[in-house]
């Protein structure tokens, strides 16, 4: 019995982390406001379907959310290695908190304009890109190195939380309260991530050099040159979102092929909390992550089973009209494993970011990470939005699936430095 109690203690998250004040308020704060912002995730594009009945119009989010992504997450790490991390922390927060109530205002006066949804979205996107590669960059100011992939499993299963309890009650709730009161909800719940940032002790960048210009956002490029692992992490994840990502299809899934309400139901919140099911599932027995040796090798399967997961969606979703109940089971247990996969893949990959990187370039590679983790799946939205309107959503889902496993197998073999990785090995001459 004491030897299956070790085992079972093994297997789920490890804790440590949390003894660290610091860390242990951010870890509080994240629970309230990640619900918050996933009634919000939910919302915008169930408001702009409501709007415009057009998954190429919710598609747009992700075009939309790119690029300020993009621009402002490399300048963000750039600002993040130059400034304190904790007074970008403050001012990123309260610039997200003012875009959480302008769509609070913008639904509460039915103004009904994608191009304002839109607008608000893009700013929200880029006051995003500069607070997330701070906040990660901070982390290894928090705590010691062994307990980083411990603290990226615990974040994880947070952000997976609020990603399950968000759209389950902002989904099913859409139709009786409103968007405004979603809106509303994620203002007011991100005032306890501002507290906790508030209590965060100065925390300076080691060493800066340069300004925070264009030049120091190239230099963060230059420092992953010949840091094949490194370089891999990111394709392999853009090859995974970007084809295997398929949320702007969603609520037209939930329409057309469950039988869901135009503005939203409780299929259309299944479908989004089902992935941070197995998510939530991943890191709650996450506790055998930090033994693994071959990370490269665990990033690849990880991705194969997210691929493969995304083509047994898209099946069941052009099986669901002859079979609608069983099918929409699949779909969902298909997004479950797809979720799981997604967190063994995420954690070790940003692990291996985080104990790579000098305190100088941390944030710039942040950066790059933000952009590429969040990017992928905005970019995988313009993707699918127009995938699905020209060969329908089972297609655009299913057949993105199949892309991944084909190019993540493609990507393996054309780097074996990632596959053979481990962590013992030297980054910088792993070429």
């Amino acid at each position: 019995m004491a030897q299956l109690t070790r085992r079972l203690r093994g297997m789920v998250a490890d804790t440590t982390p949390l003894r660290t004040p610091a860390y242990r308020r951010l870890f509080q704060a994240n629970i309230v406001t990640v619900i918050g912002a996933q009634l919000t995730v939910v919302a915008v594009p169930a408001q702009i379907f409501a709007i415009t009945e057009s998954s190429a119009y919710v598609g747009l989010t992700g075009l939309f959310g790119l690029v300020p992504l993009i621009i402002f997450g490399l300048y963000g790490g750039a600002l993040a290695d130059h400034l304190n991390r904790r007074t970008l922390l403050i001012l990123t927060t309260l610039g997200i908190i003012a875009t959480s109530a302008a769509f609070f205002v913008q639904a509460a006066l039915g103004l009904n304009n994608v191009w304002l949804l839109l607008g608000i979205f893009a700013v929200q996107q880029a006051m995003f890109g500069i607070n997330q590669p701070t906040r990660s960059a901070i982390l290894p100011k928090l705590l010691p190195a062994e307990q980083l992939p411990a603290a990226q499993s615990l974040a994880m299963t947070v952000f997976s939380f609020g990603a399950i309890a968000g759209p389950l009650v902002g989904g099913a709730l859409i139709p009786v309260l409103g968007f405004p009161v979603l809106y509303l909800i994620d203002t007011v719940f991100l005032f306890a991530t501002l507290y906790a940032v508030v209590k965060l002790p100065s925390l300076p960048v080691d060493n800066p050099q340069g300004s925070p210009g264009l030049r120091s956002v190239v230099e963060g490029f230059a420092y992953l040159r010949g840091r094949t692992v490194l370089l891999m992490s990111f394709v392999v994840d853009l090859i995974a979102m970007v084809f295997g990502m398929a949320r702007a299809l969603f609520p037209q899934i939930a329409h057309e092929s469950f039988g869901g309400p135009t503005e939203g139901g409780t299929v259309f919140a299944l479908l989004y909390a089902a992935m941070p099911v197995g998510v939530l599932i991943g890191g709650v027995f996450s506790g055998w992550v930090s033994r693994v040796r071959y990370q490269g090798r665990a990033v690849i399967w990880a991705i194969t089973v997210w691929g493969a997961a995304m083509a047994v969606f898209g099946l069941a979703v052009g099986l669901a009209p002859g079979a609608l109940y069983p099918m929409l089971v699949v779909a969902l247990l298909a997004q479950v494993v797809g979720g799981t996969a997604d967190m063994v893949s995420a954690a070790f990959r940003s692990t291996m970011l985080l104990n790579a990187a000098d305190d100088a370039v941390r944030g710039r590679l942040q950066g790059i990470f933000i952009v590429v983790v969040a990017g992928g799946p905005r970019l995988a939205d313009v993707v699918h939005g127009f995938a699905a309107s020209a060969v329908g959503t089972a297609w655009a889902a299913g057949g993105g699936g199949v892309l991944v496993v084909v190019l993540v197998l493609v990507a393996a073999v054309a780097a074996p430095a990632f596959w053979r990785y481990r962590v013992e090995a030297a980054l910088p001459s792993d070429h």
